[in-house]
């Protein structure tokens, strides 16, 4: 049996041995509760606040600022409602761009229960957020926006910071999903102007269960949770500490590694779609023309099934991804795609190819090989 192949990198990534090291110790013998007074909650502590300042410099930020979650969906989801609760008494009106993640989708649509009006940002041919309709939806009632600064399928990358210069002049709050950015473009917290911003550790070769909300200073929240005053009330719940040091190492570790990184990475993605055009001249690389990160390739063969071509891949020893790994096990078209006006039977044909620190041209060149076989297998 040939080597499996991973390129599902925006799905999840590997745990660094970095990351890994640094966490064994709170998983052995420093396991104390952050919380308590004694010797060892306050080892505990101590290292929950060096993660915090190890985040917050990583953004640019303050420690104060920074909230520790239960991963990027917990940090969407305390965004979105706890602004919206928070400041109701401002306005009702909120929105959200149609290619968002679902924990923003979801969250948002949930509001809706609770009198909110809900809308969504359309989105060009591209992938971008239309900056002209973004304009023209915003309201004297409208409290937040919430925009993703990438795509977690196509990889594009939205104008945040202009929608955070007009939500700055019209004072409405404005949150940024950064899951999918952080460790694949600069993330300029401060220069987007967003009021909160999501991220979560293993996207960023950090483990799974913990995640971050930056709050800016000044920004109220309801919680979605209660318990204790722990995160300054903001988010209750004994503090995850491995985690949290994982997440913590995690922004260390790519913040030295990043930029050469994502420039290899994006010679192997625009070398490898030169390659899909050579093979399939008719194959749609969605967000082509637009800024991506330098990892993701998502791609449609016109008249394929992408879930036959994963499965047959998957039984080959590739891994990739027919979009957002969170909806990729219910048979439902990609709602990025749909945004994006693209045919339903394009749509229908669309794989994605996410790309990691490990991965090769030998990785991608397999792919290849792999996806004509099973092209020629399952048919078109």
């Amino acid at each position: 049996m040939r080597r499996r192949i991973y390129l599902d990198y925006n799905a999840t990534t590997p745990v660094a041995p970095e990351v890994l090291e640094a966490m064994l110790p709170f998983l052995r013998d420093r396991f104390g509760n952050a919380s308590s007074v004694h010797w060892e909650g306050q080892v505990a502590k101590r290292a929950v606040d060096d993660a915090r300042e190890a985040v917050a410099a990583f953004l640019g930020v303050e420690p104060r600022e920074i909230v520790f979650t239960s991963g990027g969906t917990e940090a969407d989801n305390l965004a979105v409602q706890g602004i919206a609760r928070q400041y109701a008494w401002r306005g009702r009106h909120v929105l959200v761009s149609a290619i968002e993640h679902p924990a923003v989708l979801e969250a948002a649509k949930a509001l809706r229960h609770e009198g909110f009006d809900v809308e969504t940002i359309p989105v060009t041919a591209d992938g971008v957020v239309d900056l002209d309709r973004f304009r023209e939806m915003l309201r004297p009632d409208t409290i937040l926006v919430s925009v993703m600064a990438a795509n977690n399928e196509t990889g594009v990358i939205q104008p945040v910071e202009a929608i955070g210069a007009v939500c700055r002049e019209r004072e409405i709050y404005f949150h940024v999903d950064a899951v999918q950015a952080v460790g694949k473009i600069p993330v300029e917290t401060r220069r987007w102007g967003c009021d909160l911003l999501s991220l979560s550790a293993h996207k960023i070769y950090g483990p799974k269960g913990v995640g971050a909300l930056y709050v800016r200073q000044g920004v109220d929240l309801t919680p979605i949770l209660y318990g204790g005053f722990q995160e300054r009330g903001r988010r209750s719940g004994t503090e995850n500490v491995p985690g949290i040091v994982g997440l913590g190492a995690a922004c260390r570790y790519i913040a030295e590694r990043w930029m050469a990184e994502a420039d290899r990475l994006a010679r192997l993605r625009d070398r490898w779609e030169a390659e899909l055009r050579r093979e399939w001249p008719d194959v749609w690389v969605h967000g082509q023309k637009a800024p991506r990160v330098p990892n993701t390739s998502m791609f449609s063969l016109p008249g394929a099934d992408g879930e036959a071509l994963l499965i047959r891949l998957d039984l080959e020893g590739v891994a990739v991804s027919t979009g957002s790994a969170c909806s990729s096990g219910r048979l439902e078209p990609s709602h990025v795609l749909q945004a994006m006006g693209v045919p339903s039977e394009v749509v229908r044909g669309s794989l994605r190819v996410s790309l990691g620190w490990d991965t090769t041209w030998d990785d991608l060149a397999a792919l290849l090989a792999v996806l004509r076989e099973a092209v020629g297998a399952v048919g078109r």
